[in-house]
């Protein structure tokens, strides 16, 4: 009889493929139910935290904040869909994955999605995301490594993205929340506290402990904030007094002179999460899961490529603050159409970019500029927007009876939408000066050269036409 505290491998070769000791695997205190249980539990809070931090991009005036729930909606997308893909494994359907696992887990994230902006910040990355964490490192800790490893896996995987998410949420707590704040919060804490111990913690694995407390604040549906907001480094927001696709595709202007109109457009490209964001809130019981992780992804991207063009800016010694960054285009687009008429505007325009007048264009202006940083930039945007285009022939045009049609579509709802160009100038909101001339003297400077008297001269607005350079019919 073999005694199994004397086996051994191969020339004592880590045994079970590096997973575990034989003695580990021998241990049977696990199940598949208690393994599909914490999983179902950890996707409702993850899948909850993705909708909250989605439907905030918009509203969030201040950028890095912006930057920050656009990337971390994405990392909590990632996780859901690690999570439903290994319950479809272990499961037949139905998987039961949209129930509510515990009414307090509910109350807590409904009362989540109303909170103030610290109250957000406190809730989210000071107590559920911690929570989250915690649970992630018991389920890697519990959970079987030889019979359930798939499942150690992913939580190996979650834990060690939240462990970045959440160094982020505790720094932005420091230098948002004062000390004199945080007693004000502590009220919220322990609520939200009490919702977690009420449902024996988010993974089920503690005894509940006392009562579902009563709302934080009066329940009311929460509203979506549809108008961009931007903080107070975002001058003269209406302002389209510059028209950068104008300049870019001028063949009188260099190469390098066009760069700082792609800094110019990446950075602007804020917008996109704004707008995208409403269609994943509005659209959010209308598609299956798999939509929203793809367009998570696609507003990601976006978000990234505005960062790209600050960092332009900044490593070219240029203070962007100094530069009208529109955010017209957002607030039209989500004031004036519904979601998925803006969807249309968003293929339409990514379809746009695949000819060779497009994303390859931007790309080699850039390798002729002699600008390193940009060509990199553009290289990865190019390749951004070609998946962007694929996410939008996979989920938009099947809705269509043709490509074609799907692109009229886009097409027409884009000219419905009024730029109110002239009605921002009237109303003073706007007096869309001509900023350009100022950016690329400093420029200039920098580069220890003379301006280009025909670049120092462009003055084309948005007033008759909008950023395909289609001319407007009016508004």
């Amino acid at each position: 009889m073999l005694d199994p505290s004397q086996y051994e491998t191969y020339q004592s070769l880590p045994p079970l493929a590096g997973l575990c000791s034989l003695q580990r695997a021998a241990e049977s205190d696990w199940s598949l139910e208690e393994s599909v249980a914490r999983l179902k539990r950890l996707h409702y809070s993850f899948k909850r935290l993705h909708e909250s931090l989605t439907a905030r991009i918009t509203g969030e005036p201040i950028y890095e904040l912006k930057m920050a729930f656009s990337h971390h909606a994405y990392v909590l997308s990632e996780q859901v869909t690690l999570l439903r893909r290994r319950v479809g494994e272990m499961r037949e359907p139905p998987l039961g994955l949209e129930d509510v696992p515990h009414a307090a887990l509910e109350r807590m994230h409904d009362q989540i999605d109303g909170a103030t902006g610290d109250e957000l910040l406190v809730g989210v990355y000071q107590v559920v995301l911690p929570e989250l964490l915690a649970a992630c490192e018991r389920l890697q800790r519990d959970a079987h490594p030889l019979a359930d490893a798939p499942t150690v896996r992913i939580a190996r995987l979650m834990q060690f993205e939240l462990t970045d998410v959440l160094e982020f949420g505790r720094q932005a707590i420091r230098c948002l929340i004062d000390a004199r704040q945080q007693p004000n919060l502590e009220p919220w804490q322990e609520f939200l506290t009490k919702c977690l111990a009420a449902a024996g913690s988010i993974d089920g694995t503690a005894a509940p402990d006392g009562e579902i407390p009563e709302p934080y604040r009066a329940e009311q549906p929460v509203t979506f904030e549809k108008e961009p907001r931007r903080d107070e480094r975002f001058i003269d927001p209406y302002n389209a007094g510059v028209n950068p696709e104008a300049f870019l595709y001028d063949p009188n202007f260099s190469a390098r002179d066009k760069t700082l109109m792609m800094y110019y457009k990446r950075l602007r490209e804020l917008d996109v999460p704004e707008m995208m964001a409403s269609i994943l809130v509005e659209l959010k019981n209308e598609e299956p899961w798999e939509f929203h992780q793809e367009m998570s992804r696609q507003l990601w991207d976006e978000a990234r490529h505005a960062m790209m063009g600050e960092v332009g800016f900044v490593s070219q010694g240029i203070d962007w603050r100094q530069i009208p960054i529109n955010f017209t285009w957002s607030r039209n687009l989500n004031l004036q159409l519904d979601a998925r008429e803006r969807h249309g505007v968003l293929f339409f325009i990514e379809q746009g970019l695949m000819p060779r007048t497009g994303k390859r264009y931007e790309w080699e202006v850039a390798k002729e500029s002699g600008d390193p940083l940009s060509a990199l930039f553009q290289d990865f945007d190019w390749a951004d927007e070609v998946l962007h285009a694929q996410i939008g022939r996979h989920w938009y045009v099947p809705r269509f009876a043709s490509l074609n049609e799907s692109l009229q579509y886009g097409d027409r709802c884009w000219t419905k939408v009024l730029s109110h160009w002239r009605e921002y100038r009237e109303q003073g909101l706007t007096e869309h000066r001509n900023w350009w001339p100022g950016l690329y003297e400093q420029a200039c400077r920098i580069w220890g050269r003379e301006p280009d008297p025909r670049a120092l001269a462009f003055c084309e607005t948005y007033e008759d036409s909008r950023a395909d350079l289609q001319k407007l019919d009016g508004g």
